[in-house]
């Protein structure tokens, strides 16, 4: 049960961002979302920022439109030194995200479906690179290209009673994309079952597999998930923007090239100031014991 000391901060600032274009000289206004917004942002005083999307229905569907919106959000997030968080969620906890909305895929053709499902290789790109570490709060489904987009994150936090899977082959399409990722985290055994079969698996198999890396009640959920972003908001933002670029790059790396790029990157983590400091204050610790 969460008591006052682990409530999530108060927010402070809506940022609405931009629709179709970089609005990155508004001022952030009081917090009033509309129940009609389908994306909202919401930063904190600590720079932990809220990304909340209400689909389609009760499983927060999306389609090409809402692709597009999150996918600005999300670049404009990007560009905002401010943030040392990202948090991403779905609208209510029956979801993060259940999918792509069939009803336009159903009317798709081999000419429009590329179009389609670069929209989504877009949304998960912006997760992916976003320079800032990002947390999926998963509750409930989390489906196909939700599930593509939940694997694009950093790190994926979820309630005990989500489920997730990628279902794409029971309606006669391949999963793609970011699915990519799925043999990488889960291997290539966990991976085929999954793809092959499209059934679903609970979260404590998820965490099992290493496809989530936190399980907690869903009465427990919120509050953990912003206990961990306050825990990485603490940390020098320059060192965790760093060391996710780095981590993307080994994903396309040979080992040896890795490996030996990594020595003039630890060299220019002196740059920032931030080793000095957090090396300091852990000192400080230590002799006032």
């Amino acid at each position: 049960m969460q008591t006052p000391e682990n409530q999530p901060d108060q927010p402070l600032f809506s940022h609405d961002g931009p629709s179709d274009a970089a609005a990155e000289s508004d001022r952030p206004t009081p917090w009033a979302p509309a129940l009609s917004d389908p994306v909202s942002v919401v930063i904190d005083q600590g720079g932990i920022a809220l990304l909340s999307v209400r689909g389609n229905g009760n499983l927060n569907i999306i389609d090409t439109s809402l692709m597009r919106q999150i996918s600005t959000k999300v670049n404009w997030l990007a560009s905002l030194a401010e943030v040392k968080v990202l948090l991403f969620r779905g609208h209510g906890e029956r979801a993060l995200i259940g999918g792509a909305d069939i009803h336009e895929m159903q009317k798709l053709s081999p000419q429009t479906a590329s179009i389609f499902i670069s929209h989504l290789r877009d949304l998960c790109d912006a997760f992916y690179h976003f320079p800032a570490p990002v947390i999926a709060r998963l509750s409930g489904y989390c489906l196909g290209g939700g599930l593509e987009v939940a694997m694009a994150c950093d790190l994926r936090i979820a309630s005990r009673d989500a489920k997730v899977g990628m279902p794409e082959v029971k309606v006669g399409i391949p999963s793609v994309i970011h699915a990519s990722l799925l043999p990488r985290l889960v291997g290539l055994s966990r991976s085929s079952w999954m793809l092959l079969s499209g059934e679903l698996i609970d979260a404590d198999t998820a965490l099992n597999w290493g496809l989530v890396h936190e399980v907690y009640p869903p009465e427990q959920l919120e509050a953990m998930i912003w206990s961990r972003a306050r825990s990485l908001a603490s940390m020098g933002p320059a060192v965790l923007r760093q060391q996710k670029r780095m981590m993307r790059s080994w994903q396309e790396q040979p080992l040896r090239t890795a490996i030996e790029e990594s020595i003039g990157e630890f060299a220019k983590a002196y740059a920032s100031g931030e080793p000095q400091h957090y090396m300091n204050q852990f000192l400080n610790r230590k002799r006032n014991k």
